[in-house]
């Protein structure tokens, strides 16, 4: 039975429970100023695209953090010592390292081969380099596997791993002024709010920023591939053996990658700049 009482001619109700408030925005906006703080306070510049980008890493720190993971993974890994892929690996790995000069922060760079069926190849910062032998058939011929491997290189000069890492220390600042402005409701609208921020986090910064990476890797990687004197013309026809051979992908708004289409798409689009660059570097070349 709920008691009640009389005061200043208003009834009160014992039992029950105070209405928590409302969204605290002064919080939000405080760390919303740290995180604007953070982000200006903290630009760079991506070589050869010139886009700003947030790095709080320096150059050694990446290299040190790429060599104790690629010591690590080829550790895990059987890694062929020999053979006629190795040997194409390497050349072409020479030809990019000459390539890349006028980018290289000083990398220690390697290329190893792999031997798995993955589809795959990476390059950690140092310019740590490796090729599954899964790819080699996707690739078909030296010039295709030039632009996976311009592609993956383009990533470690892009410092495109410490950037997701001060992303990701960026979202962590405002998560909390978010968390900690919704702290005042109640539990109900709390999981609503943070669930709305998880996902404008996810699909309107973290995947567009990685399909931003992504294309911004093909860009550098076609420069590189066209400077090493590898034909250029190559890497749409490999983006449409890549989506052949890769099957069905969901929408390109919750990847990390650009579709294949998209891919070649913008490999025709920068063509005649590859091109030009391939007839200035190559001219026993010319195309």
């Amino acid at each position: 039975m709920v008691m009640r009482r009389q005061l200043g001619g208003r009834t009160m109700q014992r039992g029950v429970r105070r209405r928590r408030g409302g969204f605290r925005w002064q919080i939000m906006l405080l760390f919303a100023i740290g995180a604007g703080v953070y982000y200006f306070a903290n630009q760079k510049e991506v070589p050869l695209t010139g886009r700003k980008q947030l790095r709080t890493m320096k150059p050694a720190q990446e290299m040190q953090l790429g060599l104790q993971s690629y010591q690590q993974i080829l550790s895990d890994s059987k890694v062929l010592s020999r053979g006629p892929v190795v040997d194409a690996v390497q050349e072409i790995g020479r030809r990019l390292k000459r390539a890349a000069a006028p980018e290289d922060p000083g990398f220690d760079w390697a290329f190893n081969v792999i031997e798995s069926d993955q589809a795959n190849a990476f390059a950690l910062p140092g310019g740590y380099t490796a090729v599954y032998t899964g790819l080699i058939p996707i690739a078909e011929n030296e010039d295709g596997l030039a632009v996976v491997m311009g592609h993956e290189i383009g990533h470690a000069l892009a410092h495109h791993g410490a950037e997701r890492m001060a992303q990701q220390n960026m979202q962590r600042i405002v998560g909390a002024g978010v968390s900690l402005g919704a702290g005042g409701m109640d539990m109900g609208a709390q999981r609503a709010v943070m669930g709305v921020f998880g996902g404008i986090s996810q699909y309107g910064y973290a995947l567009p920023f990685s399909r931003k990476h992504e294309s911004e890797a093909d860009y550098i990687g076609l420069v590189l591939v066209a400077r090493a004197c590898y034909d250029p013309r190559e890497a749409p026809r490999l983006w449409e053996r890549m989506g052949q051979a890769g099957g069905a992908t969901p929408p390109e708004f919750q990847s990390t990658h650009p579709s294949p289409q998209t891919r070649v798409n913008d490999f025709k689009r920068w063509m005649p700049e590859a091109i030009e660059i391939y007839n200035a570097s190559c001219p026993d070349k010319i195309r």
